[in-house]
């Protein structure tokens, strides 16, 4: 991967590798759960997060994926055991629950797929007959073995007795002097226990060795991702162009145009439109929203019927009540905006609470931090600020206030007054720019 960080914390549409095959064997309701790592074990756990219950079993040495599963066998004493690879990341549960289903009584269950070039796979070997007769890893592979198509997808299911037996017996002789779980294949075959094969497509069995690798897996969970939102009702204006980052939960007649990127866990209402380019994490919108593009959007709540953008930043800590209007070029940081306020241009608004039918118009700032701390604005209902206004807080203006155009304020305006706070205008005849040689 040239990369420091271990393999199993790449991340591939928002996750670690490792979460989305954990994910994938949860949802199979099992008894327990044993993730088997070599190094890194702090750092998989802090990031990766997964529930206490889960087992982590170091594995001191790296012996090869027979030994791993050796290492997870010592602690399970029965019940069926399924084995999967940490990077194989787009197995999903339905076929997880077909190899599970599949396991013959004490006999083995395994994963294949067919791919016109399987290389990095093992293969999977049959007789004439079409009988399974073993599996082998590509570098232990002849030339004529690497011509199967058929290669092992990183899953099978044993019970754990006789799999316990069948991992004794591997030995290490072979190229890489490892123990290969493959070879419980032919282990199990020659103790005449039944091997049966679920077959999966290659777009679902991919493994990750390369950055290369991650990508196409990449390209191949958004796409799977687009057209379960297509299948739920969402209208995507081209799905290829598209990114799901984590969670995307959407209400009816949701459209999402292109070049947009989600991440986090989204809600989104009924009705909502976002537009092309925007960038949207962890918030919540309501119905009848519109986002305009190239708007960045995060830990905030939009209220129903509001308008953002184009060009807007909402930061996390902001909260919309219902019809706000948010122009071009504004900023929004830990702000509530009462509902049907208008903060159209050019615009920054932080640490503050707004009232209802408010307008703050262009170039309004509140000066918020004082090179220490943080400080509030509160701005009531029905207040009109005009055009480049700052508001050095911490201040009140009370409801039905006006703020004269081109004020900076330092202190508290009184409900249903006037402020102005700026210099009278003055005009000096007969003065002459510096260097413009006494000419006017």
């Amino acid at each position: 991967m040239c990369s420091a960080r271990p393999k199993a914390l790449h991340r591939l549409g928002g996750y670690p590798l490792l979460y989305h095959v954990y994910r994938a064997a949860a949802a199979l309701e099992p008894q327990a759960i044993y993730i088997v790592y070599g190094y890194a074990g702090e750092q998989l756990r802090a990031e990766v997060a997964l529930p206490p219950q889960v087992h982590w079993v170091l594995q001191e040495q790296q012996q090869g994926t027979g030994h791993a599963a050796a290492v997870a066998l010592d602690r399970i004493t029965a019940g069926p055991v399924l084995i999967l690879n940490g990077d194989v990341p787009l197995l999903q549960t339905a076929t997880l629950h077909r190899l599970v289903s599949a396991q013959p009584q004490d006999g083995l269950s395994i994963l294949s797929t067919r791919l016109d070039t399987p290389y990095g796979y093992g293969r999977i070997l049959r007789d004439a007959q079409g009988r399974v007769q073993g599996a082998v890893e590509q570098a232990d592979a002849t030339p004529e073995q690497l011509g199967t198509s058929e290669g092992y997808a990183g899953a099978m299911v044993a019970d754990a007795e006789p799999l316990r037996g069948w991992l004794g017996r591997v030995d290490n002789h072979n190229r890489q002097n490892e123990y290969y779980l493959v070879d419980v294949i032919a282990l199990a075959i020659a103790d005449h226990r039944e091997v049966c094969v679920a077959s999966v497509e290659h777009t679902e069995a991919g493994g990750v060795n390369t950055l290369a690798d991650l990508a196409t897996l990449e390209r191949l969970l958004q796409r799977r991702q687009a057209t379960a939102l297509l299948e739920a009702g969402v209208t995507l204006m081209d799905p290829d162009r598209f990114d799901l980052r984590g969670e995307l939960h959407t209400g009816s007649d949701v459209i999402i145009d292109i070049n947009t990127l989600f991440e986090g866990e989204v809600h989104i209402g009924n009705n909502v439109h976002i537009g092309a380019g925007c960038i949207i994490r962890d918030s919540v919108l309501g119905d009848g929203t519109r986002v305009l593009p190239n708007s960045y959007i995060a830990g905030a709540q939009i209220g129903q019927h509001c308008k953002l953008g184009p060009f807007c930043r909402i930061r996390p800590g902001t909260q919309l009540h219902a019809n706000v209007r948010i122009g071009n070029f504004v900023e929004l940081k830990r702000a509530d905006i009462g509902a049907a306020t208008n903060i159209n241009h050019l615009s920054y608004i932080g640490d503050a609470k707004v009232g209802t039918d408010a307008n703050l118009g262009c170039g309004t700032v509140t000066c918020n931090y004082d090179g220490r701390d943080k400080h509030r604005t509160v701005i009531e209902d029905r207040v009109h600020i005009g055009s480049h206004v700052q508001l050095v807080a911490p201040i009140h203006v009370g409801s039905n206030a006006t703020v004269a155009a081109g004020s900076t304020l330092t202190e508290d305006v009184e409900a249903g007054t006037l402020a102005i706070a700026r210099s009278r205008q003055q005009t000096i005849r007969g003065w002459h720019r510096p260097g413009s040689g006494g000419k006017a």
